[in-house]
């Protein structure tokens, strides 16, 4: 399968609505993310849609996506590679 990390923190406890709400919109965005996937959908061009989809029979999604829709995380990478690739011999 593919290899993932979730990071849900800021997001969950932070949602106007309280915690439980923000885990509820991180349940219905994953478990929509996951299902478009699933079905062969290329997830990462239709990903704003298919999270608005699902806000739509979901409340916490919708405020959360009404709050933090202009978050961006285009960001510089500050990490180096920190290995050397070394040949190895053919055995």
């Amino acid at each position: 399968g593919d290899d993932v990390v979730l990071q849900f923190g800021g997001g969950t406890i932070g949602h106007p609505d309280g915690i439980q709400a923000g885990a509820t919109a991180n349940r219905v965005a994953l478990e929509s993310m996951v299902m478009a996937r699933n079905e062969g959908r290329d997830f990462v061009a239709e990903g704003p849609q298919i999270l608005r989809d699902a806000a739509k029979t979901c409340g916490p999604l919708q405020t959360a996506l009404d709050l933090w829709k202009d978050i961006s995380f285009n960001y510089t990478s500050t990490d180096t590679a920190d290995f050397v690739e070394t040949p190895t011999a053919n055995v």
